[in-house]
């Protein structure tokens, strides 16, 4: 079954069988490596939320390039964790939406001690990594923003541009005051953070928190969207383009449907891809896998289906 972000968030599931892959998949040997991955197609960069999109979430910053490499991906929505486990961040401190009772509250304290000590330049070496193997980590998602102390806010936008991403996403908040504190945050450091919304956000919504920052924006979820508003999200994306960093590209039933492989849900993926397109938006169309692998398949094998429906698309 697809995991929910809180459970990628508690969960670290097995690792993926390495056999079987489409033969579109790039191979690792070394000679390969050589050729740098490329996801651009006509100026849209096709991008994962990795990685949420293995189901892996102690999956090491190391495989997820190789995965992205052998995917021919060369645009990420990052997590913090890989970034955190790779500085040393232990792995019982490792940040939780769910954090609750005195163990959580103690582990949070450890955490932002331990942010204070944490190396930019060691930050720097992990962004290296991925440029050098041809990845660009465009976006940096940090989990639990609304409960960081000041110091580890400054923290999480110092990371996000020792990444060499453009914007910090996060989940949307429910309190106009959350989005007011981290906004102010936003607009000090002159960097954007993307609320990514849900079935349950609608337009009004964003549209709220754009009004508290210049530099409060969006990460606008198509299949969400199309569940949740039972309309094209086309008009809002015309309409607040520039406040948007990246969409999560997935396929999802009208009237809170589940969802579905691509090209077989009610979302107008084709449609929003090709706005993008025309439009030539700087909007990473960010994949994010959450429908059922079937049973004669495995989650590698549907990533490159639907990379490939949307290089079609934008072909």
């Amino acid at each position: 079954m697809p995991y929910t972000r809180r459970q990628f968030t508690k969960l670290a599931l097995t690792a993926l069988p390495a056999a079987g892959l489409l033969s579109s998949l790039r191979p690792l040997a070394a000679a390969e490596k050589a050729a740098k991955p490329n996801s651009r197609v006509n100026g849209v960069h096709i991008g994962l939320n990795v990685p949420y999109s293995f189901s892996m979430p102690t999956m090491p910053g190391d495989e997820i390039l190789a995965r992205c490499q052998q995917l021919n991906v060369s645009a990420v929505e990052l997590r913090a964790q890989p970034v955190e486990a790779f500085l040393g961040l232990p792995a019982m401190l490792v940040a939780t939406k769910s954090n609750a009772g005195a163990d959580g509250s103690a582990n949070a304290a450890k955490l932002k001690e331990w942010r204070k000590g944490a190396s930019m330049d060691r930050v720097k070496d992990f962004r290296r990594k991925f440029e050098d193997g041809g990845v660009m980590i465009e976006i940096l998602k940090v989990d639990q923003i609304f409960k960081m102390a000041d110091e580890e806010l400054d923290y999480s936008f110092a990371m996000a541009k020792a990444l060499g991403a453009r914007a910090i996403s996060t989940e949307i908040s429910k309190a106009d005051e959350d989005m007011k504190r981290v906004g102010k945050f936003a607009d000090k450091h002159q960097f954007m953070v993307a609320y990514h919304g849900h079935a349950t956000t609608t337009p009004e919504h964003w549209e709220t928190a754009f009004s508290f920052a210049k530099f409060n924006g969006a990460n606008v979820d198509l299949g969400h969207f199309i569940a949740g508003n039972n309309k094209s999200p086309a008009d809002f994306i015309k309409k607040h383009h520039a406040r948007i960093s990246h969409v999560h590209v997935k396929d999802r039933k009208l009237n809170n449907g589940g969802n579905t492989p691509f090209g077989e849900g009610d979302t107008p993926i084709r449609d929003i891809l090709r706005l993008i397109r025309e439009n030539k938006w700087n909007i990473q169309a960010t994949i994010e896998f959450e429908y059922k692998v079937p049973a004669n398949s495995d989650r590698m094998k549907e990533l490159a289906r639907a990379i490939q429906y949307c290089r079609d698309a934008l072909a």
